[in-house]
């Protein structure tokens, strides 16, 4: 059986070995295709020779068919070789994924000490005490669908504090039984869902509230507002760190001075613009149960000095009224230095015009300044009309997901 080892798709150099990359699939029935059978017989086969895969015929073939000859899903999990994993569904219908049993965690690493900082924290070691503060439908590969106690949410290093899918409905006695917990635990860091994580850091704040203990919280699950971000700062004094990935690729990119650093022992990443926004495409190169390649995985990056910009989902993309993208990450440039807010959504009706809801960080707070400038910064932006209200609950998708950006169907 294949094992999670860096060595089946990379050269002792570091560069890649393609034709043990391609070796991987070598009786998967997915790369039977035509296609793919053509791609692999070329001479000297590069990754502009490759097809890609959509997200459609990963849910489609997913994982069986991903699988090489004389693998079967039943007999892989009854050795307690792999995990299985279902994507949280916030870019389509969800996916089932499989992996080695360390991988997860050992690729995390990689990615992770790709940032000095956290290189220096790190040292020698597999891992930091953290708590994880996200939807109880998605915590990296835990995922809980009912309330468990303190030590069923305990799982080596990592303590799952919230239990709760819409974190602007918890009450004080909740968010102070989840302030002591971390205090408890004591971590090196918090792991979170950043609109989790800043409706937490409100809670602090409001109680003075900080952790001696912690050193850096980490973002992911989706995409970082410049609004999460300044509360969390502000309120805990240290760095945010965001983290790029999914399921089904592992970690991909990590931040360091404002860029998103590429982990190349994990996979290569490539940007469909090679100057400017364009779709994000992935090969797997560590996980042998999955070996993807050119895989559309849904996001559009900018790339830049060193590494990329994420500019959030295709499915959140908005257009400007001449038809032009506009991106989560535009969007989300016209918060920053907005102080009262905790959170926002922009929904673009099929008519180019556009509804923003604003939610306060101080309940009783109309935000009436903060509105009239969004409004104004908005609508150059999308050159329409935009309206603003300020709501008491933004809801989050099923996935239990927040999205910042969407355009409503016609």
């Amino acid at each position: 059986m294949p094992s999670t080892s860096l060595t089946s798709a990379l050269s002792p150099d570091g560069s890649v070995n393609w034709r043990s990359l391609i070796e991987q699939t070598k009786g998967a029935a997915f790369y039977d295709a035509p296609e793919w059978q053509a791609a692999f017989a070329l001479p000297s086969p590069q990754l502009s020779d490759l097809p890609r895969i959509s997200k459609s015929q990963l849910r489609e073939h997913s994982p069986e068919g991903f699988l090489p000859v004389g693998m079967a899903l039943p007999t892989l999990l009854e050795r307690g070789l792999i995990e299985e994993e279902s994507t949280s569904g916030t870019s389509g219908a969800s996916v089932r994924v499989v992996f080695g049993k360390t991988w997860w965690y050992e690729q995390e690493r990689r990615a992770l000490v790709r940032n000095p900082f956290l290189a220096d924290l790190f040292g020698g070691r597999t891992s930091l005490r953290r708590a994880v503060l996200t939807t109880p439908g998605c915590s990296g590969v835990s995922c809980y669908h009912r309330w468990l106690s303190l030590e069923q949410r305990t799982l080596g290093d990592c303590l799952f504090v919230n239990q709760s899918r819409i974190p602007f409905t918890l009450g004080e006695d909740k968010l102070a039984g989840m302030v002591q917990e971390v205090t408890d635990w004591a971590p090196a860091f918090l792991d979170v869902d950043p609109v989790h994580g800043a409706w937490f850091a409100l809670h602090c704040e409001r109680h003075r509230i900080r952790f001696p203990s912690l050193r850096f919280i980490l973002t992911s699950y989706e995409y970082t507002s410049v609004v999460h971000r300044a509360i969390m700062e502000r309120v805990f004094g240290v760095p945010v760190i965001n983290l790029y990935g999914s399921s089904e690729t592992g970690h991909l990119l990590v931040e360091h001075d404002g860029v998103m650093l590429p982990s190349p022992e994990t996979a290569i990443v490539e940007a469909s613009g090679a100057d400017e926004i364009g779709e994000l495409l992935v090969t797997t190169l560590t996980n042998p149960y999955l070996p993807l390649l050119r895989y559309e995985i849904g996001d559009y990056v900018e790339p830049t000095a060193g590494g990329y910009h994420v500019h959030g989902r295709k499915r959140d993309a908005l257009r400007d009224v001449a038809g032009r993208l506009v991106t989560t990450r535009q969007v989300d440039q016209a918060f920053a230095a907005t102080g009262d807010l905790a959170h926002y959504q922009l929904r673009q009706k099929p008519d180019g015009s556009a509804h923003l809801s604003l939610l306060a960080a101080a309940a009783s707070d109309s935000l009436a300044s903060t509105r009239i400038a969004l409004i104004q910064r908005l609508g150059d932006l999308l050159g329409a009309v935009v309206t603003a209200s300020v709501d008491a609950l933004i809801a989050p998708e099923d996935s239990g997901k927040f999205r910042l950006t969407l355009r409503e169907p016609s």
